[in-house]
């Protein structure tokens, strides 16, 4: 019996060709690559593949949660498996609520990998019970409309706005009058609390939320 249809998602190329080439190795049948999330869909439409490796950041357009939900919601019974870099908790509650069978990180094994293609083909869920566990006691990432006081503290809002004007850590920390480990200490958790995978996208992401009052 053939083996399950593979679409590899990710917006390096040298990542989805790498991968494309080690799968096909172990006798994995990749039928089609995507960069981003809206080719993602429209790969899903075409090819109708049986199992998406799907990243969860993307470069341009819709992320890998959306792109996610949208290939959920189409009458298809292509399974999403991310595999991805980040491991923090908040993505992995909002891949598997998003429909994502399963959630592997891009240090696995192939061995592991698919095997976890396997339990997702099966109809099983593909979780390391360690990201089951963090992701059951992390918070949800926040809105793009939530209260931006009620995630970040006031010194995280100052540290995000100027990196938002293109400072670096030393100069962030002249302008604060604080040394550049606290900074970074700061824009460390300001990324880890929004849920975010670098400081650009914690700038452009605590620049949409909402002020708060409003």
């Amino acid at each position: 019996m053939a083996g399950p249809r593979i679409l590899i998602v990710d917006d390096h190329q040298l990542a989805r060709e790498g991968l494309r080439a080690v799968l096909a190795q172990s006798g994995v049948n990749v039928v089609g690559v995507a960069s981003s999330g809206e080719e993602a869909i429209d790969q899903v439409r075409l090819l109708h593949p049986d199992v998406v490796l799907m990243d969860v950041r993307l470069g341009s357009g819709i992320d890998g949660l959306e792109a996610t939900r949208r290939i959920a919601a189409l009458d298809t019974a292509t399974r999403i498996l991310m595999l991805t870099l980040h491991d923090m908790p908040a993505y992995v509650r909002e891949a598997l609520a998003a429909g994502a069978a399963g959630y592997v990180l891009k240090d696995t094994a192939i061995g592991d990998l698919i095997a976890a293609i396997d339990q997702v083909m099966a109809g099983n869920s593909a979780v390391p019970l360690a990201l089951v566990n963090a992701a059951m006691r992390a918070p949800a990432l926040p809105q793009r409309d939530a209260d931006i006081s009620r995630v970040l503290t006031s010194r995280e809002q100052e540290v995000v706005a100027l990196v938002a004007r293109g400072l670096t850590n030393k100069e962030i920390a002249r302008e604060l009058a604080i040394s550049p480990a606290t900074v970074k200490a700061h824009v460390e958790r300001v990324i880890g609390k929004l849920g975010v995978a670098d400081r650009t996208q914690a700038a452009v992401l605590a620049a949409q939320m909402r002020p708060a009052g409003l």
